[in-house]
């Protein structure tokens, strides 16, 4: 008999608001799906209090119409709400292997590893390649 052996699922969870997808969103995900075999991509969607708190602005869609269109995306694997006051409870919860960061996430990352830290969480933290910087920014998108 013809022993199965199975390799377990590799984590991988991503961050962002996600107001409204773009190729750079694509690329982000394709990015984070493809960065270890066996991988399970989980996105979580910034809540819109802590998007206005860190872009000093309001998403153009809501959290929830946000989740919805990460939904539809066959290159993700789940979806979840990030938490609305403590960012660690929900990845806590979600115990990734790999936080896989954008080149321009910036906020809340210095406390990041040290949080995991203290929780004993051990998690191996990336930062990803941007996808035409350049253009592919809601911002700048919003002016074309």
């Amino acid at each position: 008999m013809k022993k199965t052996t199975f390799k377990k699922q590799v984590k991988i969870m991503v961050f962002g608001t996600f107001d409204g997808l773009h190729k750079g969103h694509l690329d982000f995900f394709k990015q984070a799906k493809n960065f270890i075999e066996n991988s399970f991509l989980i996105v979580s969607i910034a809540r819109d209090k802590n998007v206005i708190k860190i872009k000093n602005k309001k998403p153009r869609f809501s959290e929830v119409e946000r989740l919805g269109l990460v939904k539809k995306c066959n290159i993700v694997d789940k979806v979840v709400l990030a938490g609305k006051d403590k960012y660690l409870a929900h990845i806590l919860k979600e115990c990734p292997d790999i936080i896989a960061l954008g080149y321009d996430q910036k906020a809340y990352v210095k406390e990041l590893k040290k949080d995991l830290k203290n929780k004993n969480i051990v998690v191996k933290i990336v930062r990803l390649k941007p996808y035409k910087e350049h253009i592919y920014k809601n911002h700048l998108l919003k002016k074309i």
